[in-house]
């Protein structure tokens, strides 16, 4: 009875006992970090109904040993019956937001060093990536940031440029 089970698994997509048991504990793995997640990432992951409505159970008896442990069997079939890519992949992008914020932070402090230090070269560069920019503007941050470097006073024209490359970057979005 059992061997048929098992022929059963390998005709759907020829995969070993290993790789369907390490594609099971994949699958459990998820469904704990789901269960583990507050409710706001939560409801940011493209779940179906079904699903959703069993984590959510899960995370109400994640204090009942028995009854959870079933629960996250019961997460983790379903799981094994969706395509789980959509799910993992937002997952990745909550986890890693702030990664990605602080890279496209730094982006941004090297366009606004490089519009101070080369001036209207950097600016034309700026102005390809972000047409919508206003070069007077632009040169102007740049004049007033170089001064006040010049004169070590407060980099007051270096944050008004950075704020107004920030401000390019998200209307571009």
């Amino acid at each position: 009875m059992q061997r048929d089970n098992q022929d059963e698994h390998l005709d759907d997509g020829d995969l070993s006992k290993t790789q369907l048991k390490r594609h099971s504990q994949d699958m459990h793995d998820l469904g704990v970090k789901l269960v583990k997640m507050g409710s706001n990432g939560l409801k940011q992951i493209p779940l179906d109904d079904e699903t959703f409505a069993a984590v959510k159970l899960a995370k109400k008896i994640e204090n009942k040993r028995e009854g959870y442990r079933r629960q996250l069997q019961l997460v983790a079939k379903l799981l094994r019956q969706r395509d789980t890519a959509p799910i993992l992949a937002a997952i990745d992008e909550l986890e890693n937001r702030a990664l990605y914020q602080a890279a496209h932070f730094h982006a941004l402090e090297k366009w606004r060093d490089r519009v101070i230090n080369q001036g209207d070269d950097a600016i034309q560069e700026l102005l390809d990536v972000y047409p919508h920019g206003d070069r007077q503007q632009l040169r102007q941050y740049a004049r007033q940031a170089a001064k006040e470097l010049e004169q070590n006073k407060p980099p007051a024209a270096s944050r008004a440029l950075f704020k107004y490359i920030r401000s390019l970057s998200e209307s571009s979005t």
